[in-house]
């Protein structure tokens, strides 16, 4: 796809690799501070789409009004490179099966950016990376292909992404960040340009190495934090002990807690991520993550637990689970998105089909993998229920629709529903740690 560039604005032209939800809002913020901005990415309807001034990202409304002015112009052709001032990779770092490191969109993305990069130009990594990605693994690479040497002829930086999908407060324009750079020209360069688009704090690391380290711990924080109100949840529920009740009353301390809450498990593309590469990176140095690797675990083995709640209840009622009516309330990994990186829901259904059962599933914002299309059409075919998300449409549910379709078992995956109220009712209840 060739791609013409209009005369440049003022701030340069920015080309943004990747555009999904990391690259298309940096894109579309970019539009509005006045850059000329490319998108590059290889999925060619969402190409069509953004060209035809729609928003691929039914999550994110708020773009809507960038994108339908046709200001970014998208395309797969990494040509666009040697027009832009500044290039911005935001394309996936997963892990394998695993749960190895995957660089390899990483590798591929910054090999077709160096083909044409430009002398003087600023590139800037906001994929999660573990700390030495950048000069270990992507420095050499670029350097070799472009024929250009960071720090010199073409600037490296890295800005970890913050997002969080379907977030009403907290977006790409006012979410604090950090930036790191291999030289301090480098650093000044990608100050200059995120203090230009954002409405919010960006603080200059003294290396890249510890602006790669910032998002690795940031996540890796929130999962062991989650793991240890999992494992309480588990040793609670043996204790007659509501947990939720417990947090509740332990975060009306104004100092020193921090509430997290237990759940089916922990999804997304950071939290079960980044940890994985934070210990990797440790190992290769020769020290061992054992606390992390033990949160990890703890957080793996959440969907599993949901479904032996599930297994306890049938058994109250003499219910085998092959033969149950079971549904399962939710695929995408957080609330009010379609995100379905890490969901837990996804391996709960895995595990209910190992135990030869194929549950009813609906979600709102994922009916192409429902098996239903709407909730009272759910509620008709099972008898116990799963909830693995906490959508809006579930938590909001008339409570007396369960009693009403049959429903003799919930499984509160999320603590979100009303215990009391389902109790009352003469529906069988548990939640995690409740």
């Amino acid at each position: 796809m060739q791609l013409k560039t209009k005369k440049n604005p003022k701030k340069g032209i920015v080309t943004v690799v990747g555009l999904g939800y990391v690259g298309l809002p940096l894109a579309c913020l970019c539009v509005e501070k006045g850059y000329k901005v490319f998108g590059v990415a290889q999925n060619r309807k969402k190409l069509k789409m953004i060209n035809k001034g729609f928003n691929p990202l039914v999550d994110a409304p708020e773009l809507d009004k960038t994108i339908a002015s046709k200001k970014i112009t998208a395309g797969d052709d990494f040509k666009v490179v040697s027009k832009s001032k500044i290039v911005v990779i935001c394309v996936p770092t997963p892990i394998d099966k695993y749960h190895d490191p995957d660089l390899t969109p990483l590798k591929t993305a910054c090999r077709n950016v160096a083909k044409y990069l430009k002398k003087g130009a600023l590139v800037v990594l906001e994929s999660t990376i573990y700390p030495g990605v950048s000069e270990e693994v992507v420095k050499p690479l670029m350097d070799k292909v472009s024929g250009l040497e960071a720090g010199r002829n073409y600037y490296l930086a890295h800005s970890p992404e913050r997002v969080n999908p379907g977030d009403p407060k907290w977006k790409v324009r006012n979410i604090p960040r950090v930036v790191g750079a291999i030289s301090n020209k480098g650093l000044k360069m990608a100050l200059k340009f995120y203090k230009s688009i954002l409405d919010a704090d960006v603080r200059g690391m003294k290396s890249i190495k510890e602006a790669e380290a910032t998002k690795v711990i940031e996540n890796s924080f929130r999962d062991v934090n989650i793991a240890f109100v999992n494992e309480l949840a588990k040793s609670f529920s043996i204790m007659g002990i509501d947990l939720y009740n417990v947090l509740q009353g332990s975060a009306t301390k104004p100092f020193a807690f921090m509430p997290h809450w237990p759940s089916i498990g922990v999804g997304g593309h950071c939290i079960p991520v980044d940890p994985y590469y934070l210990i990797e990176r440790a190992r290769k140095a020769g020290f061992e993550h054992k606390f992390l690797k033990l949160a990890r675990e703890i957080n793996n083995s959440m969907p599993k637990y949901t479904v032996d709640l599930l297994v306890k209840e049938l058994n109250h009622f003499g219910l085998s689970i092959k033969k149950a009516k079971i549904g399962v309330l939710g695929l995408s990994y957080k609330a009010n998105v379609r995100d379905l990186r890490e969901s837990p829901s996804l391996i709960v259904i895995k595990l209910l089909r190992e135990m030869e059962n194929e549950p009813e599933i609906y979600d709102p914002y994922v009916l192409n993998m429902s098996t239903t299309s709407n909730l009272d059409e759910f509620l008709k075919k099972v008898e116990a229920v799963i909830v693995a998300v906490n959508h809006n449409q579930f938590v909001d549910m008339d409570i007396k629709k369960l009693k009403k379709f049959g429903i003799k078992i919930i499984i509160d995956g999320k603590n979100c529903l009303d215990k009391d109220l389902i109790i009352k009712e003469g529906i069988r209840y548990k939640g995690i740690g409740r």
